[in-house]
């Protein structure tokens, strides 16, 4: 068998017949490595070397020091379950606030590459990194199938996850009896959501997103279509309009008038066909898209008390100058679709997701009844259906971010917040990857079938096939760490596509607990709109006790009787 090699952050390893052999290359690993030090030389590899060279590659010289005493794990086994035996004191508090984040695709191998990632951006190897969702107390899985659909999409995911109902594919709002694009199914079909009856509770709502404020997870807070693609009248066809429904943004402005945060992108749907955009005057695909000639914004404007202070704005300037203690309505839309990616990000123009959070809490607060407030990572998703796993992964970390911006303006004793995503996608890293290894890097091995190397990131089907003289082609040869690299892929599709496989709920605050097992999607708004004592599930709280907020009554009582599977 020929000697070969190839280099992995730290070490580079000589394969020959005998042995495997670790050569420290570097004194320290460099997890973030840059392209031109990348190097892959194809070798020949038989499957009963295969365990050996998974044990070498996993060398002390990649292991932190503390790792090595049995002690450390030991300590922080016991430290875990000290915290874990404190849950025993259940939180039933009533909710004054619910926050809900919504990673958009984010499933569970998402999850744990963003916390790899995350770990290395802060310089280290990235796999003992917390994500802040990791530090929530309760885990439970959400099965996400459609009525119709065993891999679902967003918006009858969303319908599930807000409005407490299972529906078909691609309808947002209606139960299952509305069949897509048939408009004349939608009457007397319509589902309301947790953020209308946090609203008829008199909490104050909100809505922030990196996608359109009309796409598919936002608009089944507000809105009810047998389709989640009519934006505007624009995107509908005469046999809907002449039935009588109206489209996604138009409903926005009219379902709920007084939502008090709405921020993402989504502008050019509330203008008048053609109308030039404020930031993209050249940009014909930023115009203004209504046939119905309707200035949304303005008709939003005309909603709001005299004596409120509304304010719309267009760039993160004009975010971050306002006095959120004078802002009773906020609508904020910072592009004429969706936003850009966290990486290409303009810091002018463009908040971060954590910076619009931020915001939105200051608003919501001040309502001493409390607020819902439903916060989209949503273009997760969208790195993932282009292949571009740093992109993903990236708006992941970000939403990490404001996960932890919330956190510290809120409080357990009164804030439930819950973390989930609506589905996942067919996106995996794998390939006996050695501690530190850059979550974008390279499998330290060639495939043993075409002789070539591979990323660990790879998508089961995509826009990543790639054939270059009828073999797959060699990604040492191109840049796999740009950020629109299009990760290789099984079956080539233009758009990846959801996977169909549970998704991870974290929660954290008053009633988080109920959220313990496996459940259906639609379980978790009973959950929250239970703890928080909104919707029609309130027959377990008492009355406004002196201070304002209900007491938790037989809540106690009623705990008890979990362990029996009495309520369940």
């Amino acid at each position: 068998m020929e000697s070969s090699s190839w280099e992995t952050p730290g070490l580079e390893h000589q394969l020959t017949a005998d042995h495997w052999q670790p050569i420290p290359s570097h004194p320290h690993p460099s997890y973030l490595w840059a392209p031109e030090r990348r190097q892959v030389l194809e070798c020949t590899m038989i499957s009963p070397l295969l365990v050996l060279a998974i044990g070498t590659c996993l060398t002390n010289s990649l292991v932190p020091e503390k790792e090595k005493d049995p002690k450390y794990w030991r300590d922080q086994a016991q430290q875990t379950l000290k915290n874990a035996l404190k849950l025993q004191n259940l939180n039933t508090n009533v909710a004054k606030n619910v926050i809900m984040f919504l990673g958009d695709g984010m499933g569970v191998s998402t999850v744990t590459a963003a916390r790899i990632l995350k770990g290395q951006l802060h310089h280290s190897p990235g796999e003992e990194t917390r994500l802040e969702m990791d530090k929530f107390p309760y885990v439970a899985l959400s099965k996400t199938y459609n009525t119709n659909a065993q891999v679902p999409d967003s918006a009858g995911t969303a319908t599930a996850y807000l409005c407490g109902v299972k529906a078909n594919e691609g309808t947002v709002g209606v139960s299952a009896a509305t069949q897509r694009t048939q408009c004349n199914t939608t009457q007397g079909n319509e589902v309301t959501s947790i953020l209308r009856w946090a609203k008829d509770a008199g909490k104050s709502v909100g809505i922030v997103t990196t996608t359109r404020v009309n796409h598919a997870t936002p608009s089944a807070a507000y809105a009810h279509s047998a389709d989640r693609d009519w934006y505007s009248d624009n995107e509908m066809p005469p046999e809907a309009l002449s039935q009588g429904c109206k489209d996604i943004a138009y409903q926005l402005m009219h379902n709920i008038k007084d939502i008090e945060v709405i921020m993402g992108g989504g502008r050019k749907y509330m203008f008048p066909k053609n109308r030039t955009d404020v930031e993209y005057d050249m940009d014909e695909k930023a115009r203004g898209t209504r046939l119905d000639g309707l200035n949304l914004i303005d008709i939003w404007k005309s909603f709001k008390p005299r004596h409120k202070h509304s304010h719309y704005i267009w760039n993160r300037t004009e975010l971050l100058a306002l006095d959120p203690h004078m802002v009773d309505y906020l609508l904020g839309l910072f592009e004429p679709g969706d936003m850009q990616y966290e990486l290409n990000r303009n810091n002018v123009t463009d908040p971060s997701l954590s910076e619009m959070v931020k915001t939105a809490i200051k608003i919501l607060n001040k309502n001493p009844k409390g607020f819902f407030l439903l916060v989209e990572g949503g273009r997760i998703d969208h790195g993932h259906h282009e292949g571009k796993a740093k992109q993903a992964l990236h708006e992941a970390v970000e939403m990490d971010r404001a996960i932890e911006q919330a956190g510290t303006m809120t409080s357990v004793e009164d804030t439930l917040t819950v973390v989930t995503a609506d589905h996942s996608h067919v996106f995996t890293f794998g390939g006996y990857t050695p501690r530190g290894n850059s979550i974008f890097g390279l499998a330290p091995m060639v495939s043993d079938t075409d002789k070539k190397p591979f990323t660990a990131i790879l998508y089961g089907n995509g826009p990543g096939y790639k054939v270059v003289g009828g073999e797959r082609e060699n990604v040492s040869m191109v840049d796999y760490a740009h950020n629109n690299y299009q990760a290789q892929s099984a079956v080539p599709l233009r758009h990846e596509t959801h996977g169909g496989e549970d998704v991870a709920v974290f929660a954290k605050g008053p009633m988080a607990h109920l959220l313990h097992g496996v459940h259906e999607q639609n379980y978790i708004p009973h959950v929250m709109a239970y703890a928080a004592c909104i919707g029609a599930n309130r027959d377990h709280c008492a009355s406004a006790s002196s201070s304002g907020s209900p007491s938790p009554g037989p809540l106690p009582l009623l705990l008890a009787l979990l362990p029996l599977g009495i309520l369940f």
